[in-house]
């Protein structure tokens, strides 16, 4: 079955607090220990579930996790969580931004691939597929007619296909494109998302380094 929007409309109703600015990370290959070493992320401890993710998280926030870290780790962190799903890491951040950071991209993709999409509080949203380091595509969800990579166009009927609509005038219709960066993103990693995978999913919570820019 072809991933359509239409298929992703249940993360915003299910999951509507961390869809209000999140950062969806799937790379190749990789387990989520693998995926928090890979970014200098320190271990924190283990959670199942999108809710029990988003209370560490806000413990996090608070100024919890002192006694896993230490007394010298840098104050500007991120949260981070990550589990295993049909061969790839999935990481999830709540108002996070590492898996769309030039460095952190880098670091992940390489020798593998990497299919990233973020949004923050403002719709400001990006979508990502790099390979070993090298952008294939990106581009803004909701300004999908603006694309860049070296698959840009190559890639276009599969955005079509996902649900996005390309066209660069007052006709086009943007009103699923959070949901058509999922269904992009099963297209491209053959993942299929589903709330009883992600309320089931174990998740490996961690503290990474701001990335440099």
């Amino acid at each position: 079955m072809t991933a359509h929007a239409a298929d992703y409309r249940w993360f915003a109703e299910r999951y509507d607090v961390l869809n209000e600015a999140y950062c969806l990370t799937l790379v190749e290959g990789l387990s989520p220990e693998d995926l928090l070493d890979r970014i200098g992320a320190k271990p924190l401890h283990r959670v199942t579930g999108v809710a029990a993710l988003l209370e560490a998280a806000d413990e996090f926030e608070d100024g919890g996790f002192q006694d896993v870290l230490d007394d010298d780790d840098d104050d500007d962190r991120l949260f981070i969580a990550a589990t295993e799903v049909g061969g790839w890491a999935l990481a999830v951040e709540h108002y996070g931004h590492l898996g769309i950071s030039a460095p952190v991209m880098e670091a992940l993709s390489r020798g593998t691939r990497l299919v990233s999409h973020f949004r923050n509080i403002n719709a400001v949203d990006h979508f990502y597929w790099q390979e070993d380091g090298r952008t294939r595509l990106h581009f803004e969800p909701l300004f999908a007619f603006g694309r860049d990579g070296s698959d840009a166009d190559a890639t276009a009927a599969m955005m079509e296909q996902a649900g996005f609509d390309l066209r660069e005038d007052d006709d086009c219709d943007s009103a699923l494109h959070t949901e058509a960066a999922f269904a992009l993103a099963e297209h491209l990693t053959g993942v299929r998302l589903t709330p009883e995978l992600l309320d089931g999913a174990a998740f490996l919570c961690g503290a990474a380094p701001e990335p440099l820019t």
